[in-house]
């Protein structure tokens, strides 16, 4: 007898209403993978490209979206050794996660740190993954250096701005003004109002003319040549999206003196083996930043997967602070 489980299934692409909840058979696993069932998933700027068809997920019988979760393992393969049923654990997926139950590598998975727990764990995987990525594990950002992430109250910033901080390095962040304290109250040293004020001359101001050494930018578009403008010789600006424009001229003259990097980045697309090097890499050297409580998710509000259109509607609108949790019950 085949089980089913509830997911939100793609059919089509378009506004709200192509996002369907159907029951759907439930995955099984592989010699290495794990079955989850999920307490919570969590929204990412991606799921809105996805539901429009400008960025379809892996190839798949029913095209789920969701790119992250929390939950408990249901079912192990053969060869999977680390975890058991019973389990809790979080990660992040190349989709799926918009449903009850997903499958997954057992080297992506992640245990649920204890100062957390379910399902608010769901809201850490994918924004801590992609800013420690970012900001470290690329851009090389230690003590005493300086950070200047754009879309501070995001996702990947409130997450970017706490994992700067927790290497002891100097943070500048871009935000409206509605989104300042709750960015100052995460640690941001400066915080610029993007609509009112030029951030790179608050960048230099705030650096003595020095410059950044990262720039982790969401936006793209315009921001490129103040960006350029900011950093310091060396420096390195990670785009890791494009939410103002993925289309722009790019000033090499600018480029070139500061010897500088522009380098584009994303998880979703990478191979099984880069996702799991990332993956122990974040487990060693930040998720006892959760237990001690250096580190913690950043939760607006929180949905049902029925109401998940609601949940999108609401992203859209650009004013949520941290993560829009969806919760399976």
């Amino acid at each position: 007898m085949v089980r089913l489980m509830r997911a939100v299934v793609l059919e089509s692409y378009g506004d709200v209403e192509v996002l369907q909840l159907k029951e759907i058979p439930d995955p099984v696993a592989g010699r290495e993978e794990i079955v989850v069932d999920l307490a919570a998933t969590a929204m990412n700027r991606a799921d809105l490209l996805q539901r429009r068809g400008m960025y379809p997920g892996p190839p798949s019988e029913f095209e789920v979206p969701g790119l992250e979760f929390a939950g408990t393992v249901a079912e192990v393969g053969a060869d999977v050794h680390a975890w058991s049923v019973g389990d809790e654990v979080m990660g992040i997926v190349a989709g799926g996660s918009y449903a009850e139950k997903l499958v997954i590598n057992q080297r992506q998975v992640m245990a649920v740190p204890a100062g957390v727990g379910l399902p608010d764990a769901a809201a850490i995987p994918e924004v801590f993954l992609t800013a420690f990525d970012a900001l470290v594990a690329q851009g090389g950002l230690t003590s005493g250096r300086w950070a200047l992430i754009h879309g501070g109250g995001s996702g990947v910033g409130t997450a970017g701005i706490q994992i700067a901080k927790a290497v002891g390095a100097r943070v500048i962040v871009t935000a409206s003004a509605a989104k300042h304290a709750a960015c100052v109250e995460l640690g941001a040293d400066e915080v610029v109002d993007y609509q009112n004020e030029r951030f790179e001359e608050r960048v230099a101001a705030a650096t003595n003319g020095r410059g950044v050494d990262v720039v982790l930018d969401i936006i793209g578009g315009d921001y490129l040549v103040p960006n350029i403008k900011s950093l310091r010789t060396g420096g390195k600006i990670l785009q890791v999206g494009v939410m103002g424009g993925g289309k722009v001229e790019v000033p090499l003259g600018l480029l070139m003196p500061k010897r500088a990097s522009l380098i584009g980045t994303v998880l979703r697309s990478r191979p099984l083996e880069e996702k799991a090097a990332l993956t122990q890499q974040f487990i060693h050297e930040m998720l006892p930043r959760f237990e001690d409580g250096t580190l913690r998710p950043v939760i607006d509000s929180r949905y049902s997967l029925g109401d998940i259109a609601a949940a999108h509607t609401y992203m859209e609108t650009n004013a949520n602070i941290g993560k829009i949790l969806i919760t399976m019950a």
